[in-house]
């Protein structure tokens, strides 16, 4: 499949950002990556490596590419550098409305005129912050999911004034890495199966912090249902328990509906650096959480 251009960047270095990247250089285009952290790349690549080792994944991307994936991306610390040659860069930092305000007004000072800006950000319409950018018309959402451990499906949604041009693009880049488009035609805060997956994690939230049924009760059940590896939980452990209560927030924000707030003790857990895989402790605990052994699923005394 024709690339419909050959250089991105990634700015930010999180589980979503890293694999993008990893993606990408996969795919064979040139990656650059910003953090201004020296080594968050790298340490963010052992996280994901480990924790689908344990798994016994089947990445995306095959094993024995990984490491030649993770030494072509090239790790910047200097986010001019990091952008001054890109076709599209894609921004994957925390889920802050102020926060992705100021990334894309530096992208858009920082980054070639006719350079794509997308946003991988979990709930927010890229609407809220495209103006910031000065190039509105070049602006949409890019989603991704879990892409190395096969959930290659990503939500692509447009601004209000995305050129279609910059939607077909932006759904052959997609395509070009592997990787499903959901095009969602009109703006929704959520986007195509994000917003599935958000009502599926609102309600097992509630039972679970107003004490109605265990965590792991519930990602047994989805587990049995489904046939999954894992249950929600599980995989909002994965995503960092910090993140799923900001992309929570977002909704609340938007609805003001005290049914849309994330339960008190999920921002506890956060509090007491409980934050899932990343610091070794979430709903579980990691490398060998519970949900792995092979008891899990066995019916008990």
């Amino acid at each position: 499949m024709k690339k419909p251009f050959s250089r991105i960047a990634v700015v930010g270095t999180g589980i979503l950002g890293a694999q993008i990247a990893l993606l990408a250089a996969h795919g064979g285009y040139e990656v650059k990556i910003y953090d201004p952290r020296e080594g968050a790349f790298d340490d963010t690549y052992r996280r994901i490596y480990h924790d689908l080792k344990a798994k016994g994944a089947t990445p995306h991307v095959p094993w024995d590419r990984w490491d030649s994936c993770r030494k072509a991306v090239k790790a910047m610390t200097n986010l001019d550098r990091a952008v001054e040659d890109a076709e599209m860069v894609i921004e994957a930092v925390p889920e802050s409305l102020a926060l992705k305000k100021k990334v894309f007004r530096e992208l858009g000072e920082k980054s070639p005129s006719n350079c794509i800006l997308a946003t991988n950000s979990s709930s927010m319409p890229v609407s809220r912050f495209e103006n910031e950018s000065g190039r509105p018309e070049r602006c949409l959402n890019i989603h991704f999911y879990f892409p190395l451990q096969g959930v290659n499906m990503v939500d692509i949604m447009g601004g209000t004034r995305t050129l279609p041009e910059v939607m077909e693009k932006g759904a052959d880049w997609i395509r070009s890495i592997g990787c499903v488009p959901l095009t969602v035609n009109k703006e929704i805060l959520g986007f195509c199966f994000n917003r599935v997956w958000r009502a599926i994690k609102k309600e097992v939230l509630y039972l679970w912090g107003n004490d109605f049924v265990d965590f792991r009760d519930i990602d047994r059940a989805w587990m049995i249902f489904t046939g999954m590896k894992e249950g929600p939980f599980a995989v909002m452990d994965k995503v960092g328990l910090d993140v799923v209560y900001d992309i929570e927030m977002v909704y609340y924000s938007d609805s003001q509906d005290p049914k849309d707030m994330p339960p008190n003790e999920l921002m506890n857990k956060i509090e007491r650096g409980e934050l899932g895989v990343k610091s070794g402790i979430g709903f579980y605990k990691y490398p060998d959480p519970e949900f792995l052994q092979a008891d899990f699923l066995k019916p008990g005394k």
